[in-house]
């Protein structure tokens, strides 16, 4: 889908340095401006942002006059029917991530069981939340949106920051339900087949969450507790696993093994199997031989 605020930054002088689309619809985006005044009108989606890099003079419009207080790792929330004015007066280095009252609401009733009349998300700017700062450095920062293998850890973590702002910056404030034993082994053989059936293909929380019949919350937590290994974590070691056999096995190219475990690229593989194992592919092709 097109989000507005996208849109409008597009038409301005802000430059789009990278953009991924989940397949929940959800979207981030890395953005840097400079020397730019932006007004984003009322919009039909929310939108969280988080200063990576400087934006120390970017200026909101108050009632009054202008206000800032931003720099690394500060936030701003925007929810939706919100209109807001933005000076951009030297570098501003941030990234986006876009999310409708839709997605809102259908991961309240996944995770709650419950359906609120309305979501009224706060609007908050130059905020500080460790949480946040966390997810986005610690993992939206750190992986390349286009590798497909890294589909599942950035929808992990976008899950991670819609759940934490309805918990503490809507209306709402309702704690995470408790969670507590891992899945059922017939629900975790199904989800471990998938996996392995499906590791040629970009794979979402949404997916395998579905095939244990529960939310993407709960069936994080409890995958973990079975596994020991974040949803993430266990796929991308079965992918590296999956590589390792076809290295030692055949002698297809590094691109076709990267095709048929996941990776967008050889090059991608290839940086992501020597920081698993310490060399590069064809060297343990080599040793095999």
């Amino acid at each position: 889908m097109a989000y507005q605020a996208f849109e409008t930054l597009r038409r301005h002088r802000a430059q789009l340095h990278n953009s991924v689309q989940l397949g929940s619809g959800v979207q981030l985006a890395a953005w840097s401006n400079r020397n730019d005044c932006v007004t984003q009108e009322s919009a039909d989606h929310h939108t969280l942002s988080l200063y990576v890099a400087d934006g120390y003079e970017c200026y909101q419009k108050v009632l009054g006059g202008w206000q800032n207080g931003g720099g690394p790792d500060h936030f701003c929330i925007m929810p939706r029917q919100y209109e807001s004015t933005w000076d951009v007066r030297s570098e501003l280095s941030f990234v986006h991530l876009y999310c409708t009252d839709l997605h809102l609401r259908h991961l309240l009733e996944q995770t709650w069981d419950r359906s609120p009349a309305s979501i009224n998300l706060e609007q908050r700017s130059f905020g500080e939340d460790a949480r946040i700062t966390s997810l986005f450095r610690q993992f939206l920062l750190s992986y390349d949106w286009q590798d497909n293998a890294n589909q599942l850890v950035l929808s992990s973590t976008t899950t991670l920051l819609m759940s934490h702002l309805l918990q503490h910056y809507s209306h709402l404030q309702w704690g995470l339900p408790a969670v507590r034993g891992g899945l059922a082994p017939i629900g975790l053989k199904r989800v471990h087949e998938y996996i392995d059936n499906h590791l040629d293909q970009p794979l979402l929380l949404a997916d395998l969450a579905q095939q244990a019949g529960l939310s993407e919350f709960h069936f994080a937590r409890m995958f973990k507790h079975s596994t020991g290994l974040a949803p993430h974590q266990y796929v991308m070691r079965r992918r590296l696993q999956q590589a390792e056999r076809l290295l030692r096995e055949t002698s297809i190219s590094l691109t076709l093994i990267a095709q048929a475990c996941g990776f967008s690229s050889a090059s991608h593989f290839s940086h992501r199997f020597k920081v698993a194992y310490g060399y590069a592919p064809m060297q343990l092709r080599q040793q095999a031989r």
